[in-house]
């Protein structure tokens, strides 16, 4: 079933997926909203119908003073209607009066405003007037309603209530339809149906229309006494639901309660954790206290689910369990653009995520983007022209680059204006993950349509590995647990130039918990020399030339290190620039565990026994000539070894390609690990 509220379906779309056929898009949509103007399709007895307008108002939320966002050029505002545009409010709900200042309204409209960026939400009158909430008296999570009262209510004609309607008896929904305006539309009380956890009470269902902006309003019979509250439809069939009234009236006075399940998924596993939200706090509070004390409790609970879910699957979670063999055992794909390991329905970890879309920015640089669950991926590739020192160190600059693509826009009216900058971010911060990785984390807001962006920044040496969200306010602190813990299954490799490496190693804060003992130089012309906890090695510049535009690429893979996985670098391979093939690389390889099929194991024995292409003899590879060689392990069978490779355009002498080869092997030194 789904809420009868169009701001909250528009909010929760853009929670979704962000990139469409290739392009990030994230357009959101206000309908027309306005101050209300009433409309009957049918109506209860005339008598009747001014108590009903005086006892029906709107929920509206402000429209947000100021806008923190730059664009492309000023807002063309006179394309919106012009309600739409000189309304200082947005219309997202319907409340009602029951009298003795009590005012009803669907649990979920109200719940609209919880972290929001422009204001309280408050009643609307017939007249434009708008009153201020002032105590929150009873509240129901499950039941999905509220009652609260006003700081100064009008003095409007209160609705009676009925608890005991008979069923097939004409009805009539009240309600703000699609923000246009409160509308009396009839039809009839068809049944009941229970709740749908364990029958705790039971909905109405009711033929009368309902639409988006229905939510919280009143059900009414043909007396125009309350039956219920309008709550949502059903998505497949031409029925709505309402709560029948007498589950408001006999609710606990001064309680908010919470007791519903809940389901918690996380982007990288196939199951969910299913727990129950289950608390309750005292009332009358304000709502800003109110608000509070709701999202501190439901943030609480999803933490403590976040725990369960990782715990419940501990031993199996990547790096651990069977499933993830293939990744443990495997060498670095080289891929910098960063992907998620995810484990799916045959019980492996795999990789998922891939550049789906590419957009050019100046000075050589780049975006390229893709998705994986919730979870916007880019590749920031930095423009030469911007200083390192500087493009670490700012947020705004980095989401103002992403912003380049033109990927985001604000739509008015039939236009889509591109949003330029986002300014600067309401908060900053850093998190280090389990693999020693230091992330930036930002947040900016978005308060015309109650947004925040949540971005994780990985520095690598050529710009940022980016995992970004945008949701609705009240959820960002669920975005910013769940990312932080995506952030042990992002799999990213380091790459960039030489030059780039050069701006990026002088920085130490910048650089994994893997990297925080490599030393790498380049004296161009002369010598490149890489030195880590594990191996070293170099070479001169006439095995290959030494150059700024070097492509330097470390791939990092998991590794025991006595009963503790760890990231270590696995790959290390130097390009002659970005688009000679001319290239120099080392690996690590480990042996298969027993699990593992016979490629694995057929391609360790290779390694072994220096068979062909390990055995230190050159071969032609299309136009390109190659050798490879197998570092001599210590004594013992070997549990991992390395192997070095050079490969070279064109056709040579074999004895000159074993000279190369030599030049790279006297000076590889594997150090004890």
């Amino acid at each position: 079933m789904q809420p009868l509220n169009g701001w909250v379906r528009d909010k929760a779309a853009v929670t979704g997926k962000y990139l469409h056929r290739a392009s990030l898009v994230l357009w959101i949509a206000i309908g027309a909203l306005g101050l209300p103007c009433v409309a009957r399709a049918a109506s209860p007895d005339p008598a009747l119908v001014s108590k009903i307008d005086a006892a029906t108002f709107e929920v509206v939320i402000p429209k947000a003073v100021d806008d923190p966002l730059t664009y492309e050029k000023p807002l063309p505002l006179d394309l919106l209607p012009y309600q739409e545009r000189t309304d200082k409010y947005f219309s997202v709900g319907t409340a009602f009066a029951l009298g003795d200042n009590r005012y009803v309204t669907a649990g979920h409209v109200l719940t609209i405003g919880f972290g929001d960026l422009s204001g309280p939400p408050a009643l609307r009158d017939a007249s434009g007037h708008v009153y201020a909430i002032d105590k929150i008296e009873k509240f129901s999570l499950q039941q999905d309603f509220v009652v609260f009262s006003l700081k100064n209510p009008p003095a409007s004609a209160a609705l009676e209530a009925n608890a005991k309607p008979a069923l097939n008896s004409v009805v009539y929904a009240v309600g703000n339809a699609l923000g246009t305006g409160v509308i009396i539309r009839d039809g009839l009380y068809t049944s009941d149906t229970p709740e749908e956890e364990n029958g705790r009470w039971k909905w109405m269902r009711f033929s009368a229309a309902a639409s988006p902006g229905n939510s919280g309003g009143p059900l009414l019979d043909q007396d125009g006494k309350v039956i219920g509250v309008v709550l949502m439809k059903s998505a497949n069939e031409n029925l709505n639901y309402a709560l029948p009234i007498g589950e408001v009236l006999h609710a606990p006075d001064h309680l908010a309660v919470m007791d519903k399940q809940m389901a918690y998924q996380l982007d990288v596993l196939d199951y969910d954790q299913h727990g129950r939200f289950k608390a309750q706090f005292p009332l009358p509070a304000s709502y800003a206290d109110f608000s509070h004390t709701f999202l501190q409790l439901q943030n609480q609970y999803s933490e403590q689910q976040l725990k369960a879910l990782l715990q419940q699957q501990s031993g199996d979670l990547f790096p651990h369990g069977a499933g993830a063999n293939r990744i443990l055992h495997g060498t670095p794909e080289l891929s910098f653009f960063p992907e998620l390991i995810v484990h799916d329905r045959s019980g492996q970890w795999n990789y998922a995520g891939r550049e789906l879309n590419r957009v050019p920015l100046s000075g050589n640089g780049y975006i390229a983007s893709g998705y994986v669950g919730h979870n916007l991926l880019i590749h920031l590739r930095r423009p030469d022209d911007v200083k390192a020192v500087t493009f670490y160190g700012d947020p705004t600059q980095m989401m103002d680059l992403i912003l380049k693509t033109g990927y985001w826009d604000r739509q008015v009216g039939p236009e889509k204006i591109k949003i330029t900058s986002l300014g600067q971010p309401a908060t900053v911060a850093t998190y280090t993950d389990n693999w020693q990785r230091h992330w930036k984390v930002a947040v900016w807001s978005e308060p015309y349509i109650n947004a925040q962006v949540v971005l994780f920044a990985l520095p690598v040496p050529d710009g940022y590995a980016i995992m970004m969200r945008m949701n609705p306010a009240a959820i960002t602190h669920n975005s910013l647990i769940d990312m932080k813990a995506l952030t042990d299954f992002v799999n990213v490799d380091y790459g960039g130039n030489l030059a780039q490496w050069k701006a990026f190693m002088a920085d130490r804060s910048l650089l994994p918990g893997a990297m925080q003992d490599t030393h790498i130089e380049a004296d161009y012309g002369k010598h490149f020399s890489y030195d880590s906890s594990n191996i070293a090695f170099g070479y001169p510049s006439t095995l290959q030339s030494v150059a700024p535009d070097n492509m330097l690429a470390v791939g990092f893979g998991y590794y025991d290190n006595h009963g503790k996985t760890d990231l270590e670098a696995s790959a290390i391979q130097i390009h002659l620039d970005a688009t000679d093939p001319d290239r120099i690389s080392v690996k690590r390889h480990i042996a298969p565990s027993a699990d593992l099929d016979d490629n694995f194991k057929q391609a360790w024995g290779k390694l072994l026994h220096k068979q062909h292409p390990y055995d230190g003899v050159p071969y032609s590879d299309g136009d390109e000539m190659d050798i490879a060689s197998v570092i001599a392990p210590p004594a013992g069978t070997p549990t991992e070894l390395y192997t070095v490779f050079y490969g070279t355009q064109g056709s040579h002498k074999p004895e000159d390609m074993q000279a190369k080869l030599d030049l790279l092997t006297q000076q590889f030194k594997l150090k004890a690990h």
